[in-house]
């Protein structure tokens, strides 16, 4: 009895890793996933039956248009780039959080327990108390996560997924019971923050976007120039090297895991104290599910996560405007929003990787 070899007949393309580009290369390519999204948006665009130059036009128009828009524009930015911030820390280390969203409502959470009840306060000293405590509900929030990983091994992107939808009905429990408004008319809902509780506005915006800059300022130095910087990156490449190097990999992934909860939390404050001025289930709305994209995006770089967070803000609130103008669903609109995201993280890949053909070996040159 002979026996038969099977073959495994071989794949037309395969991916391998491409060697590194140089710096004009990497610009060059994230520069043409732009203008592809751009043409492909287009022709999206198009096939609705309007106009592509006239709709880009309009959403260039909408995010600046007037000082209001300009002003609103700026303001979609803040949470956005403080949360991306706050994710960057963790994913620097290679900890994956995807907990933004709630450590956001938790910062919101514990700022607003102090301007609902101690709305008298001195003004200045109420709203320190209110950072510093939504930056300790963030950071507790993010520190639970990293101590079940330390403790039990649990896999951290399912743990902090979870815990978003926890703090998110946290807040559904206070404003329908707890915090619920006497005043509310038979309606779940918290009351608004006194005026004292408010974040006061700077050119036309709550200062929240000065805490952007300097957030933006002190996690560049603290990820290029400081030592934890330093043990943060070396735990993120290899935790064994960092624990032959002497570095006490569970408390660097502890402390790290706290910071990044606590730049998240502040985004909270940012939200409920600058834009809200009180606590809903839709104080996150989303931005920390959006900061892991800009995060990524801008390879964990601060002042590009800056530049790139204005950017979503200019798409987001052009887009609104562009569906008041046509009458578009707010479908569409998300719609051309994904392509133009598709291109620009497809990019990345084409970075990092390239297709090989049948026969041909090694990596791409």
């Amino acid at each position: 009895m002979t026996g038969t070899v099977k073959t495994t007949k071989e794949p037309l393309f395969h991916v391998v890793k491409h060697a590194e580009r140089s710096g004009r290369q990497m610009i060059g390519f994230r520069l043409l996933a732009v203008a592809l999204s751009i043409v492909a948006g287009g022709l999206f665009i198009l096939a609705i039956g309007h106009n592509p130059i006239a709709v880009y036009g309009t959403i260039l128009e909408g995010a600046f248009r007037s000082k209001i828009a300009i002003q609103s524009t700026v303001k979609f930015a803040i949470p956005l780039c403080i949360c991306a911030l706050g994710v960057t820390l963790a994913f620097k280390m290679k900890f994956w959080n995807i907990g933004g969203e709630g450590q956001l409502i938790m910062g919101a959470v514990f700022a607003s327990y102090f301007a609902l009840n101690f709305p008298h306060w001195n003004h200045w000293v109420l709203l320190l108390v209110m950072l510093v405590a939504g930056a300790l509900g963030g950071g507790l929030w993010g520190l639970l996560a990293a101590a079940f990983k330390v403790k039990w091994g649990t896999n951290e992107t399912l743990l902090t997924l979870m815990l978003n939808y926890i703090a998110l009905h946290l807040v559904s429990y206070l404003q329908a019971g707890p915090w619920r408004d006497p005043e509310a008319n038979g309606f779940s809902k918290i009351a608004r923050f006194d005026k004292n509780a408010g974040m006061d506005k700077v050119l036309g915006v709550h200062f929240g976007w000065i805490i952007m800059l300097v957030l933006v300022a002190l996690v560049w130095i603290y990820l290029k120039r400081s030592k934890q910087g330093y043990e943060i990156s070396v735990v993120g490449e290899s935790q064994d090297t960092a624990r032959y190097a002497g570095i006490h990999v569970k408390k660097v992934v502890l402390r790290t895991m706290f910071l990044s909860g606590a730049i998240a939390g502040i985004a909270g404050v940012c939200q409920v104290s600058g834009s809200d001025m009180t606590l809903s289930m839709g104080v996150a709305g989303g931005v920390g599910f959006t900061a892991i994209i800009v995060a990524w995006l801008c390879q964990l770089n601060p002042g590009m996560i800056l530049v790139v967070s204005l950017l979503f803000s200019i798409l987001e609130k052009g887009s609104s405007v562009v569906q008041s103008t046509y009458g578009l669903s707010s479908d569409c609109a998300d719609v051309l929003q994904g392509i133009i995201l598709f291109f620009i993280l497809g990019s990345e890949f084409f970075v990092r990787y390239a297709f090989v053909g049948r026969g041909k070996k090694g990596g791409a040159k």
